[in-house]
């Protein structure tokens, strides 16, 4: 068995986002196996696992992730992640994968996959609501689909922002307030927020949203008329109904499992689209086990790599 580490070294984010686009058409059409991810809650965080089998790539295993919003703090990320590969033939482990950055990328991947198919332009002005790991990984993937033409970021600490703009410098990036961030072609929200930030009224038709923060049961970034205004893709049924944008407005009545539009798996494949240049698109982000497993599959490639006895 081979432990991976520096996995997120030397990776193309362009390869990446392809085989996350293929992971999601897979999804799309039924081809894979991949049960709803399973939360466990601890004192100031939580941790979750994340199987699945993934037949194109011949490749099954497990993710387990934590999530710690008070880790910056003591020094560590929020978020950390490690992968388990499984031989689909014996199910033994033939791999363990640092897979910490690697959610940061398949994430992103995810978000620019969302924003090739349903942003009503190829070039945009994007909005990025928070400033941390997820929020520059989102621009970093997204800007191999679509050209950037500006960014106007939102944070709650100025000095985030700076470091934000400084780690983004080939794009014209400019401090704004909640509201002037959503006056954009694509908005991307990746905050940990429990209690919606972005007001319906803020977006203006033809935007195209990332929403990304909301991971877990009780987080929600946009306002529930939003909802009702845009159509929702979400990456899988059961995991957003569960943990995604749209967990609370459907636990409170206010907004319900049908008016979803569809998966972005089916949006890859064709069976969804947008229904025109001015409508409001939504891709409610929760992040699959299958996702993990294809950018695992090109990191095993180029990740350093340690022998480790089993069993």
């Amino acid at each position: 068995m081979q432990y991976f580490t520096d996995t997120d070294m030397g990776l193309d984010i362009g390869e990446v986002n392809a085989a996350v686009e293929s992971a999601f058409a897979d999804h799309g059409r039924g081809l894979v196996q991949m049960p709803p991810k399973v939360y466990i809650t601890l004192h100031d965080g939580d941790f979750r696992t994340m199987p699945a089998f993934l037949p194109s790539l011949s490749i099954a295993g497990v993710k387990i992730v934590n999530v710690h919003p008070n880790n910056p703090a003591k020094g560590l990320p929020t978020v950390m992640a490690l992968t388990i590969i499984l031989d689909i033939d014996t199910g033994l482990p033939i791999a363990v994968i640092n897979a910490t950055r690697l959610t940061d990328m398949r994430t992103g991947a995810s978000g620019a996959v969302a924003a090739k198919y349903l942003s009503a332009k190829k070039e945009i002005v994007l909005g990025v609501i928070g400033t941390g790991r997820q929020a520059q990984a989102q621009v970093a993937a997204i800007s191999r689909e679509l050209k950037i033409r500006r960014i106007k970021v939102w944070s709650r600490d100025p000095l985030h922002i700076r470091k934000f703009a400084d780690r983004c410098m080939e794009y014209p990036c400019v401090s704004s307030s909640l509201e002037d961030a959503c006056d954009c072609d694509v908005l991307v929200t990746t905050t940990p927020s429990r209690s919606p930030i972005i007001k319906s009224e803020w977006i203006h038709e033809g935007t195209h949203i990332n929403a990304i923060g909301a991971d877990a049961p009780g987080k929600e970034e946009l306002d529930p008329l939003l909802l009702k205004r845009a159509q929702v893709f979400v990456d899988d049924f059961p995991q957003a109904v569960h943990s995604g944008e749209v967990n609370v407005p459907i636990s409170r009545g206010i907004y319900h499992e049908k008016d979803i539009a569809g998966t972005l798996g089916e949006v890859v494949i064709g069976k969804k689209k947008r229904t025109g240049a001015d409508a409001i698109t939504i891709f409610d982000s929760t992040g699959l086990a299958i996702q993990d497993l294809a950018i695992a599959k090109i990191a095993m490639k180029h990740g350093h790599t340690v022998e480790l006895p089993f069993p």
